[in-house]
């Protein structure tokens, strides 16, 4: 049985009374005509006694945030999707039975209003009302003004109550579609086309990430939830399509931190006769388009810092970075026993999946390098083991052409020269199932109908994956995943710590 509180009650009486008058506590269509936000921007400029001579009227519609009653007229504030605005009722403008019915009103109550635009003596854009609508009684009080959902966890996991008490959370939420939208708006423009492919599969393919596993019942069959999009995309471009791109969920049954949820949004793009410096040039304009369209400036303050995005972005090879920080150069390391040599002196362990030479430049590039790269930089030139789906270097096969986009010391977008030779990919297909035998639970499956596909003929393309939500992090200066995604994935209640 639950308990109510004491205002909870004395909201659900006030319930049983408006039913009582004969109004639905819940409310039926309601057509307004006009937003806040738009009313204060027309009319901000008139001065306080030209309205004497006007006869503006709106209605709008929102949640009552603030009630100011007195005796025979009172101030009260509501809020739509676009903020805020003060409405004066005066038992004279709408007579006594319904500013009987306002004085019963809660803050967090949704009502109408139909009135005529105003200004305060203090400058306050305000509608007189003239007419008042109740259309939903709120059962349960909003939290404290001034101090709102306090406790960071019930903010995301009762997000709608935090769209309601925090405008941040609300600007972020509107933010992210219009970043949505350039990006559609750009890639669109550069001639891709938006495509879909499935989210259920058989096969673990296309990412180094640990999966989501579900059950068909039909077929008694085991799948994934999707971990990326390639290879679908990547058939496209077999049978045509030449410049395809996605923005969908994907799934890694990984852990939770201020950088990571475990269902997440990618956009994966790939184009036909492309390159590595055709992606590098695609993805510099892509977020500069951003920042222009939806923002109108280049420079956003990010966990610390001031990113600049303005100008010619840093290009750097893997090695090179690693050179100018620690003065090994990498190129001329020949064989593994000399890296292990190496990343014994400088304490990095080595698990047995690792002891290659490609992996152990990995783990001195995550160790010295990645937090430095605060300013956009393309981090290129990759050893072959840590990259199994991508082409190889012409002018030395030990690294392949890919690069990683890094901002703010984290990784934004993953990017190939894409590997279409089926025979090199089916080797790296098996030279991953080895891993696996290793103790790598993130290595591929073998996707023989991928390979088949690739016998056909893929164009030389290039190929990227975007990771959407830290790209809308750095965009709307938000510090954590879960401010730009609006139901993170949160602990269960009952569940441990």
């Amino acid at each position: 049985m639950r308990e109510f509180t004491e205002q909870e009650l004395v909201r659900r009486e006030k319930m049983v009374k408006l039913q009582e008058l004969g109004l639905d506590a819940f409310g039926q269509r309601f057509d307004r005509d006009s937003y806040a936000q738009d009313i204060k921007d027309k009319f901000s400029s008139i001065e306080h006694d030209e309205f004497e001579n006007r006869n503006d009227i709106v209605t709008v519609a929102g949640r009552i945030m603030f009630i100011r009653k007195m005796g025979k007229a009172s101030f009260f504030s509501i809020q739509d999707k676009t903020g805020k605005i003060q409405i004066y009722i005066s038992i004279n403008d709408v007579g006594e039975d319904t500013y009987t019915l306002f004085k019963t009103a809660d803050l967090g109550d949704i009502v109408g209003v139909k009135g005529k635009v105003m200004k305060t003596k203090t400058g306050e854009v305000t509608i007189k009302c003239l007419e008042y609508t109740h259309l939903v009684k709120a059962l349960k009080p909003l939290p404290e003004k001034f101090h709102g959902l306090t406790d960071i966890e019930e903010r995301y996991r009762r997000r709608y109550v935090d769209l309601i008490m925090n405008e941040d959370s609300k600007r972020v939420a509107f933010e992210r579609p219009k970043i949505l939208k350039s990006i559609r708006n750009f890639m669109d423009e550069v001639g891709y086309t938006e495509v879909e492919t499935p989210v259920l599969t058989t096969l673990l393919t296309g990412a180094s990430a640990r999966p989501f596993v579900t059950h068909h019942n039909t077929q008694d069959l085991d799948m994934y939830l999707r971990i990326a999009l390639e290879l679908p995309l990547k058939r496209l471009l077999v049978g045509g399509m030449e410049a395809v791109y996605e923005i969908g969920r994907v799934f890694r049954n990984e852990g939770m931190d201020p950088k990571h949820n475990p269902e997440f949004t990618l956009m994966e793009a790939y184009l036909a006769y492309s390159d590595l410096e055709g992606m590098m040039d695609q993805t510099e304009a892509m977020y500069k388009r951003i920042a222009e369209e939806v923002y109108g400036r280049y420079v956003f303050h990010w966990c610390g810092d001031d990113i600049d995005l303005s100008g010619k972005w840093k290009r750097i090879s893997m090695t090179d970075s690693i050179k100018e920080i620690t003065g090994i150069d990498f190129k001329e390391v020949k064989d593994v026993e000399e890296a292990l040599r190496l990343a014994e002196k400088h304490h990095i362990e080595v698990a047995d999946h690792e002891k290659t030479v490609g992996h152990i430049i990995n783990l001195f590039f995550e160790k010295y390098v990645e937090e430095t790269l605060i300013q956009p930089t393309f981090l290129y030139g990759h050893p072959v083991e840590i990259s199994p789906l991508t082409k190889k270097n012409p002018e030395d096969p030990r690294f392949v052409d890919r690069f990683e986009l890094f901002i703010g010391g984290k990784e934004f977008a993953n990017a190939y020269t894409e590997l279409n030779d089926p025979v090199d990919q089916l080797e790296r297909f098996e030279q991953q199932l080895k891993e696996r035998d290793l103790g790598n639970d993130e290595a591929n499956d073998i996707d023989m109908d991928f390979i088949e596909a690739l016998e056909y003929g893929m164009p030389p393309a290039g190929g990227i994956g975007y990771g959407i939500d830290r790209l809308c992090m750095l965009f709307t200066e938000s510090d954590s995943i879960r401010d730009v995604i609006l139901f993170p994935t949160m602990k269960d209640r009952g569940g441990k710590e």
